[in-house]
C-alpha cells in the first residue's frame, strides 16, 4: 500500500517514514499542504496520513478540498492539537481516524491497519484467500497452514494483488503501489518478485494477462 505523509517536523516525519517503511508500506512525505495537494493530484495513495498545523495550507484546507473534490482516500489526522473541539473539526471534515502527537509507532501502525481493512471491506484483520492466510498485523502468511517466509517487496506485492482479486494490475501500477519516491526501481524487479512468489506460493495463485499485467484469480 503506497501512503501519503504530511507531516513539517522533520524528525517525526523521517521517523513515521521508515518505520511504516520496515512494514513494508511504500512511504511518500511531504512537508506543506500545497504539496501535499499537489501530490494527491498527481500520485496515486491509498492512504493519507495528516498533520494539521502545516505551513501554506493548513490540513484542514487539504481535508476540506479533498473531500469537496469527492476523493474518497482513507485520511488519518496525526497532531498536537488534543482539545474535543478540534477533533470534532477534523472528524467532520472528513477524517477517519484521529491521533494527538505524541504517539508510538505501534499505534499508528494499528490504525493505519484498521484504516486499509476498512477500506478493503474486511471485518477481520487476516486476510484468507484460497489456502492463503496473511495477518497485515504480524507480516505473517501461511499456506496450507504451513508458514511462508516474504520479503518486504514480496509481502508488499502479495497484498497488493490481494486487494483485488481478479483484477489484473499493470507493472506500474504495482511499483506505484510497493515503491516510494526516490526509490529506485530496476525495469524487471517486479517480474522478478512475481516469479519468486509464485515460487513459494504456486505458479497458478498469480496469473499473468498478457500485455496487461498480474492478478490474483477470485476465489473459487
Amino acid at each position: 500500500m503506497r501512503i501519503l505523509l504530511v507531516e513539517d517536523d522533520a524528525m517525526i516525519g523521517k521517523g513515521v517514514q521508515l518505520g511504516l517503511k520496515r512494514e513494508g508500506y511504500a512511504v511518500d512525505w511531504v512537508r506543506d499542504g500545497v504539496a501535499a495537494e499537489l501530490a494527491l493530484a498527481t500520485a496515486v495513495h491509498e492512504l493519507l496520513i495528516l498533520d494539521l498545523g502545516i505551513p501554506r495550507k493548513s490540513g484542514l484546507e487539504v481535508l476540506k478540498a479533498l473531500r469537496a473534490g469527492r476523493n474518497p482516500i482513507p485520511a488519518l489526522i496525526i497532531t498536537a492539537r488534543d482539545s474535543v473541539a478540534d477533533r470534532v473539526a477534523g472528524l467532520d471534515s472528513g477524517a477517519d481516524d484521529y491521533l494527538v502527537k505524541p504517539f508510538e509507532l505501534e499505534e499508528l501502525s494499528a490504525r493505519v491497519r484498521a484504516l486499509a481493512r476498512r477500506r478493503g471491506g474486511r471485518p477481520t484483520p487476516l486476510i484468507e484467500h484460497e489456502g492463503l492466510k496473511v495477518n497485515p498485523m504480524t507480516r505473517e502468511v501461511w499456506l496450507n497452514e504451513a508458514p511462508v517466509q516474504l520479503s518486504v517487496r514480496e509481502y508488499a506485492l502479495l497484498t497488493a494483488l490481494l486487494e483485488h482479486p481478479g483484477m489484473p494490475l499493470s507493472r506500474a501500477q504495482l511499483e506505484e503501489r510497493i515503491y516510494g519516491w526516490g526509490e529506485e526501481v530496476e525495469s524487471n524487479t517486479i517480474e522478478v518478485y512475481v516469479h519468486s512468489l509464485r515460487r513459494k506460493l504456486g505458479a497458478e495463485r498469480i496469473i499473468n494477462v498478457r500485455g496487461v499485467g498480474y492478478l490474483m484469480p477470485r476465489q473459487s
